[in-house]
């Protein structure tokens, strides 16, 4: 008897132990899953998976249904008695084919059911990149190619296209503003790496879903969403990080934090960088040296020769990133989301302007952007099931942003200081709607409205009497942009293998603009500008996989940019010699462009992905020579200056080749290559010539093994060269920023960088990131770029989570 009652027993605590503790692992690294909200069909029971993945399922019943929610997993479901060896793994819902995209529709899309090429770049490499900006983060994809003017910067280029050609969304917010300029911009770097979950590049035109600018492509950035526990007890996650980087002495700190309950949860993140003068290599053209630099002292300006001419005089600068999110989610179906977001910089010396020279002496004492700052607020609702015969599913987003940014400059020897600043209150609504209308069609639609009010000054300070007096502002004070549009697509996927997707949008845009302000020092034949302009796009596109290792994608698209304030309005030196006047005549701009794209899959061991695209640009908004009151040259800043202005005057010509290989060598050790071929002419007098933002032939390989806790990546980044005859008119006057061939003319030399980084987790809070980037210490600048690039660089990063 005692002997069957200890048998009994035993069988009792075996059973117990078996169903009571188990352990949430993911599918693929078999790590353990934090966070993890388990419950029953009516929420009565519920717990929470700790930090080694653990949960105890004691107060479930063995043939309940049992929930496991987490927010970047599937949701899976299943009984006790269904779980095997106490563990329950987790699919990623960010892995191969079934990727998800929001962009391409503002609604959840599988990747491989979208036409156009998008790049997706997930939480998981962002953080074994560790990017010092957002800039740089696109950069790192090896499909997005970045210049920078000065080190607070990096403007993207895409398939030939670059600044206010390039769409930048924050949340599903708009970014792109009246006075987003066709020279280079700086505003990715607002974006704080650190608060960014995943980030979305459509390579090529979007103006069907997101208007004016989208014509190169659109970048999509979303960041961290707080986390709901789904259960009564509280969720608590934060993150803390550090950073050193050797190149720039950078000094960046980092900390993030989650508090979820059951229906609200709230996420904080705040982060703050400084950087030094950045650092050159050691190997490569003597023209990109710092031999010396100008100097403000009590008695006057002086020229100071640089004791290492490999560190970058004057480059570094300071940026804090704030943000606060918060999400209530009354029903599984609604929720609703609020958004807060602010950036500032201090100044930031603009490094190509301070290496002009006229004649023998440097030309500039100073020249530097001032504090760039840019504040948002939004508020989301959506409701992702309805019995309305009008959507399924809808979103609302109202937003609110403001942007500061300033320029000050004065020429070496001078009293006089050249001040601008500028302000932009943008006022954005979108409604985005999406209805299915039978298992195999559905609908998207929906409107937007977004309102700019332009504020602009112009002064002129003596430094020696502390002095000020008004003077030109770049834009009429108190100009106003507009834009209304309503939009459709529809996706027909009558089987698995076959997905057809079309689109059209209306938009209209308007602005005006009042110059008798500045009419005092320009004397313009018009005192008021109005520009009205309407466009209608459409895109069409096939998706086809008629097996499983091929899949065919073909999409033809239009797009468009209106005029905005900075093409209408502007008034600023675009070059030494030059300046840009205001233009009232002028028309939008329109690309018209197709792509196919072929992806080769054998059995996920091995991967290729092509495309080749092509783009025609009519009317291009261009600047070039202009008269003003019939006056070719005026004086403006206190030099005899040509007179240039936006106009309709040019035609373009883009088309290139992209291929990328994945290779899995082990389950453990990966080879990846991307690599892009871009060609490209516009027409300007009666030739063609190169057009401005194509840049080289360029591309990376890596080598990547991981195990559990530890990741290697060997890589290099390569970047072909333009040759004098290959640059363009504009970047030709720039000699200044390039290498001076045999014949003395300016060209963009090839380059290649080899380096390594590592990421190990030591315990489940503690990972170390480590990189030696550009390990031959190379001296090279990225195409159009006035900064050099860094020379060899240690990067140590230290991450701590609870």
């Amino acid at each position: 008897m005692k002997f069957r009652i200890i048998i009994f027993f035993f069988i009792l605590v075996s059973s117990l132990s078996r169903a009571q503790n188990i352990k949430v692992l993911n599918n693929d690294t078999k790590e353990p899953i934090f966070g993890v909200a388990i419950y029953n069909v009516d929420k009565s029971k519920s717990t929470i998976s700790n930090f080694r993945g653990e949960a105890d399922l004691s107060e479930f019943s063995d043939v309940e249904i049992i929930y496991f929610k987490h927010l970047s997993h599937v949701l899976k479901s299943l009984t006790k008695q269904q779980i095997k060896t106490n563990k329950v793994y987790l699919e990623s819902n960010t892995q191969g084919l079934e990727q998800i995209v929001i962009s391409a529709s503002k609604f959840r899309q599988n990747k491989k059911d979208i036409p156009q090429k998008i790049l997706s770049i997930d939480a998981d490499q962002i953080q074994f990149a560790n990017p010092q900006t957002s800039a740089d983060l696109l950069e790192n994809s090896g499909q997005v190619y970045i210049q920078k003017s000065q080190l607070g910067g990096g403007s993207p280029m895409i398939r030939g296209f670059s600044t206010n050609r390039l769409l930048i969304t924050v949340d599903g917010v708009r970014m792109n503003n009246a006075i987003f300029r066709g020279g280079n911009l700086q505003n990715v770097i607002s974006i704080d790496p650190f608060s960014i979950e995943n980030t979305e590049v459509t390579l090529g035109a979007g103006s069907v879903i997101y208007g004016s600018d989208a014509i190169g492509g659109v970048m999509s950035f979303y960041t961290k969403k707080p986390q709901l526990s789904y259960t009564k007890s509280l969720l608590f996650s934060g993150n803390s990080q550090v950073r050193y980087a050797s190149a720039s002495q950078e000094k960046t700190g980092h900390f993030d934090f989650n508090l979820g309950y059951e229906k609200w949860a709230l996420a904080t993140s705040v982060s703050y960088n400084s950087f030094d003068d950045l650092r050159m290599g050691s190997h490569g053209p003597d023209d990109y040296l710092r031999p010396e630099f100008a100097l403000a002292t009590t008695t006057g300006d002086v020229i100071i020769s640089n004791d290492n001419p490999l560190v970058q005089k004057y480059t570094g600068y300071d940026q804090l990133n704030l943000m606060q999110k918060v999400h209530f989610e009354p029903y599984e179906d609604l929720s609703f989301d609020f958004g807060l977001y602010y950036t500032t910089t201090s100044d930031i010396p603009r490094y190509d302007r301070l290496i002009r020279y006229k004649g023998e002496t440097l030309r500039s004492a100073e020249w530097s952007y001032g504090p760039q700052n840019w504040f948002m607020s939004n508020f989301q609702v959506t409701k992702l099931s309805s019995k309305s015969n009008l959507y399924d599913k809808i979103k609302a987003t109202l937003a609110y942003q403001n942007f500061q940014e300033s320029r000050y400059d004065r020429d070496f020897q001078s009293s006089t200081r050249n001040v601008r600043e500028e302000a932009v209150d943008a006022y954005s609504f979108n409604l985005d709607l999406e209805k299915r209308i039978s298992p195999k069609t559905q609908f998207f639609y929906g409107a937007e409205y977004v309102f700019n009010i332009v504020k602009s000054i112009g002064a002129e300070e003596d430094v020696v009497n502390n002095t000020a007096t008004k003077t030109v502002s770049r834009y009429p004070n108190g100009a106003s942009w507009q834009s209304a549009a309503i939009y459709s697509s529809i996706k027909y996927k009558p089987n698995p293998k076959f997905v057809f997707q079309s689109g059209l949008r209306f938009n209209y845009v308007g602005s005006e603009a009042d110059f008798t302000e500045n009419n005092m020092y320009l004397n313009l034949p018009f005192d008021t500008s109005r520009n009205e302009s309407e466009a209608l796009t459409g895109t069409a596109g096939i998706s086809w996989s008629p097996n499983q290792t091929l899949q065919w994608k073909l999409n033809a698209s239009s797009a468009f940019r209106a005029p905005n304030i900075d093409d209408v309005g502007k008034v600023f030196d675009s070059e030494p010699g030059s300046v840009v006047v205001p233009n009232e005549h002028l028309r939008p701009e329109y690309a018209y462009g197709g792509e196919i794209g072929l992806k080769l899959n054998f059995n996920d061991l091995l991967v290729f992905d092509m495309s080749t695209y092509y783009t025609y640009l009519d009317n291009a908004l261009v600047r070039r020579d202009f008269t003003l009151n019939g006056e070719s040259q005026i004086i403006y800043d206190g030099e005899l200056s040509n007179v240039q202005a936006i106009q309709n005057a040019s035609k373009a010509w883009i088309y290139g080749y992209e291929i990328g290989v994945k290779l899995a060598i082990s389950n453990h050790l990966k080879f990846t290559s991307q690599y892009s071929i871009i060609g490209g002419t516009e027409v300007e007098g009666n030739i063609e010539v190169p057009i401005r933002h194509v840049a080289p032939n360029f591309g990376n390989s890596h080598l990547i093994w991981s195990s559990n806790n530890l990741k290697f990546d060997l890589f290099a980044n390569y970047n072909g060269s333009l040759s004098y005859n290959q640059l363009a008119p504009s970047e030709i006057e720039k000699d200044y920023i390039y290498a001076l061939d045999t014949n003395g003319n300016p060209y963009s030399p090839s380059w290649y960088t080899l380096n390594f980084r590592t990421q190990y987790q030591v315990n489940k809070s503690i990972s170390i990131m480590a990189s030696l980037e550009n390990i031959t210490d190379q001296r090279y600048k990225t195409y159009s770029s006035g900064i050099a690039a860094a020379g060899r660089n240690l990067i140590l990063s230290l991450k701590y989570s609870i």
